[in-house]
């Protein structure tokens, strides 16, 4: 470099300095204020986040953090270290950390092959977001009854195959495990994809292996109002690669998931349109806690359902709910069915007088879209467009799918869903209050219906 140039050189760059220097005396991005607002949703005293303000104005925070998965500067982002905490404690080749559970539930449908003139089979009872997701895929939801676990029943499910069907979405009810066994023997026989929600039984187990993990890809839903979650977020989780590939594919904007994000695709099918379904980082570092305690959860609640469990008497006119492993649930909630829906409101009634938190389906209840009867934006058809896919998919129709839906498809879930009386419980009710709970209960059900040892066992 010539002198001249050299001397230029370095009169830019003292002239740079006061820029930096500039840039410097200014306030983060985000700084105290936000970290404050984030303190004040764990409801400290005005003393102690007084405290909290005080120390982190006495820190440098520099540009301040950034609260994204990607270019962090950080080894692991939160995200990461969320999917591989999610990997150990559930013992998977892949995790996907995902903005809810439904994007979770979407990116397992496509990831599976769904699309227009695909049908998947899903349960009469359980949230509406996973038909929902079918139909975001262009696919049609087809729904099975369910047996007095409130699950799928697996001997109705061959029934409704047909040529067009390429997957089943057994969910794992409020806390219950769904009868995985005979719904994998019917896939494998069928040549069929198993996606598991599970996002109201995270943690629990069938037959020592966890729900999430029997199928072909799990789904859990890690959120505020579920067993484990600090406000909203998804996760997904499978062995075959192919499968992860897909999801991310369709939750990360279509390839920024790849090492080389802008390349051309690495292999036939590899790239195709996606959307966003990013976990943010601040989500991530909450969860990444929670789903490490999902286990310990877990024993909590079974161990409580069991004490009380023990001491109920059998009661004439009373059918518990069916379980289809005691051991494995989680077991958040003590669910039976009374002979009619009129007895079920008496001894709610009967039961909220003495302090004990239950419920059931009042007289006159509007729709609910647990229950697949009352899930009108698929029981209606419509589209969200004039064309009215994919109920009225051409591709659909050509290859002989007729889309119906009537309140009498699934009667026992109907039937169940009225008649159902629950029980809250709590994970950390001791041995002696789970015997005060159950010598309640019992007096309650002694009110309506007669004990005998021949009537149904709990468990």
């Amino acid at each position: 470099m010539s002198d001249q140039k050299q001397a230029i050189s370095k009169s830019l760059q003292d002239s740079m300095k006061a820029v930096s220097e500039d840039a410097a005396h200014g306030e983060p991005k985000v700084g105290v204020e936000e970290f404050m607002a984030l303190a004040r949703r764990f409801g400290f005293s005005d003393a102690a986040l007084a405290d909290m303000e005080a120390i982190a104005r006495r820190e440098s925070m520099g540009r301040g953090p950034y609260l994204a998965n990607y270019y962090s500067g950080l080894k692991e982002s939160c995200v990461q270290a969320f999917q591989r905490r999610a990997r150990e404690v559930f013992g998977v080749k892949y995790a996907l950390g995902l903005s809810s559970g439904t994007a979770a539930l979407h990116s397992a449908f496509i990831a599976a092959g769904v699309s227009a003139g695909k049908e998947v089979i899903c349960p009469a009872i359980g949230f509406y977001a996973t038909p929902a997701a079918v139909v975001q895929s262009n696919g049609i939801p087809v729904f099975c009854d369910v047996d007095e676990s409130l699950g799928m029943d697996p001997t109705k499910i061959e029934a409704l195959i047909t040529p067009r069907t390429v997957a089943i979405a057994p969910t794992h009810v409020m806390g219950s495990v769904a009868d995985m066994g005979p719904i994998m023997e019917i896939a494998r026989r069928h040549n069929l994809k198993v996606i598991e929600d599970t996002a109201q039984s995270c943690g629990a187990t069938y037959r020592g292996q966890l729900t999430g993990t029997i199928g072909d890809i799990g789904i859990f839903s890690i959120s505020a109002y579920k067993i484990v979650g600090g406000g909203e977020a998804g996760l997904l989780l499978t062995n075959d690669e192919s499968l992860w590939a897909r999801a991310n594919q369709l939750s990360e904007c279509g390839g920024l998931w790849r090492p080389d994000r802008y390349a051309p695709p690495r292999w036939d099918g590899e790239l195709f349109n996606g959307t966003n379904y990013r976990l943010s980082e601040l989500e991530a570092a909450v969860d990444t806690v929670q789903i490490g305690k999902v286990v310990a959860i877990r024993n909590r609640f079974n161990a409580v359902k069991r004490h009380v469990m023990e001491r109920l008497q059998r009661f004439e006119n009373i059918t518990p709910q069916k379980l289809n492993d005691a051991d494995g649930e989680v077991g958040y909630v003590l669910r039976f069915f009374p002979e009619t829906a009129e007895i079920s409101r008496a001894i709610v009634a009967d039961m909220q007088a003495a302090g004990i938190e239950s419920y059931c389906r009042p007289a006159g209840s509007p729709p609910d879209w647990h229950l697949s009867a009352y899930m009108y934006p698929i029981t209606e058809m419509r589209g969200p467009t004039e064309d009215n896919c994919p109920f009225q998919c051409p591709i659909y129709l050509q290859r002989g799918g007729r889309a119906r839906y009537d309140k009498s498809d699934c009667p026992v879930s109907v039937d169940l869903f009225e008649r159902m009386v629950s029980v809250s419980l709590n994970q950390w009710l001791s041995p002696e209050s789970c015997a005060t709970l159950a010598e309640a209960i019992n007096r309650v059900l002694a009110m309506h219906c007669k004990p005998s040892d021949q009537a149904p066992a709990w468990f």
